[in-house]
């Protein structure tokens, strides 16, 4: 009983925070909500960053700057699941402040990467199906500062860019490596 809520929990919870995240990388990027992406994420988060916003200071609209609100948004988010997963799953335990923090923080980073991945594969297939899409200027921007130093060394062959495949190696091998750590950060907040 408890998996099957910690699975619709842990799906809702890190497609919310996941989706902060977004909006936090296109304020950075200077996209804001003037396109596709932007407008379906700030309808989706807006119920949780808008009321930080008057707790934090807003972005402002140059590009690099840092967008507060949507992060501790997605902090929280991130938060709130690892506390009801160590309270869930850790035996009746007070779950430790600082290994709930440190599972939060691990938890967003995860998410961060299998947002990348999922942008590089949509750009992949974009550029193979639908190169004219109204999201595909969006999805290269996001992609684009990632995509750059590989493209640098990795050459066309036959005319294909293998930089989207060497990026998502690398995504997998770091999300790899995180995972060997999961039973540690799990044992520390149980």
């Amino acid at each position: 009983m408890y998996q099957a809520l910690w699975l619709l929990l842990e799906t809702i919870g890190s497609l919310l925070a996941t989706a902060c995240v977004l909006r936090a990388y296109l304020a950075w990027l200077g996209l804001g909500a003037r396109n596709p992406i932007g407008q379906f994420v700030v309808a989706v988060t807006d119920w949780i960053v808008r009321p930080l916003r008057g707790m934090l200071p807003a972005p402002r609209k140059a590009r690099r700057s840092v967008d507060w609100p949507s992060l501790l948004a997605a902090l929280l988010l991130a938060l709130a699941l690892a506390v009801f997963y160590v309270l869930v799953f850790g035996r009746g335990r007070v779950p430790a402040p600082g290994a709930v923090l440190l599972l939060a923080a691990f938890w967003l980073v995860k998410w961060s990467l299998w947002l990348l991945t999922a942008m590089v594969l949509l750009l992949a297939v974009l550029s193979w199906v639908n190169p004219r899409a109204p999201i595909a200027p969006v999805v290269d921007a996001l992609t684009q500062p990632f995509l750059a130093p590989i493209r640098r060394i990795v050459p066309l062959v036959g005319g294909v860019d293998l930089s989207p495949l060497v990026l998502i190696l690398l995504l997998q091998f770091v999300l790899t490596l995180l995972h060997s750590f999961m039973p540690a950060f799990v044992a520390l907040a149980a």
